[in-house]
């Protein structure tokens, strides 16, 4: 999950393991499914911290997929790593194809305007990051996380 999103609800933001629901048969069922969900979400956890060790690979990710009309986060996502990582005309391009979807839903001309915005700041790295981490903040309070610094290099 992108926490730049800013959002009070979980999302899964890179293709993951999922796993269907478990019709109820009885109590004592839940037992060992819990225990293979958790392992399940341990292995992922371990292969999602190894896919992006670092921003450049988060990065290289989010702008090496290809392009979807109608997807809008996708780029909305490269733009913020593109820009996170100095690569401002990745950045400005990502948030530009943001610009041309139609915004049929208010949250999509939420999401404009916030491209807009970050499409302003894209040249200036510093102010990329505060806006990110002030997002990422605001996000880790709506779900109930502790703040932690951000350390973005």
């Amino acid at each position: 999950m992108w926490l730049w999103h800013d959002v009070d609800l979980l999302a899964f933001h890179v293709d993951a393991v999922r796993v269907s629901p478990e019709p109820f048969r009885a109590e004592d069922q839940f037992t060992p499914l819990a225990l293979e969900l958790s392992r399940q979400a341990a292995a992922n956890v371990s292969a999602l911290r190894e896919k992006f060790q670092a921003l450049p690979d988060v990065a290289r990710y989010l702008t090496s997929r290809p392009v979807r009309r109608g997807f809008l986060w996708d780029c909305f996502d490269a733009g913020i790593a593109a820009a996170l990582v100095g690569d401002w005309d990745t950045a400005r391009d990502q948030f530009e194809r943001v610009l041309r979807e139609d915004p049929l839903a208010p949250w999509m001309v939420e999401a404009q305007e916030k491209a807009r915005e970050l499409h302003a700041l894209a040249p200036d790295r510093e102010a990329v990051t505060a806006w990110v981490a002030r997002a990422v903040d605001s996000c880790r309070n709506k779900l109930g996380l502790d703040p932690v610094p951000l350390a973005i290099s």
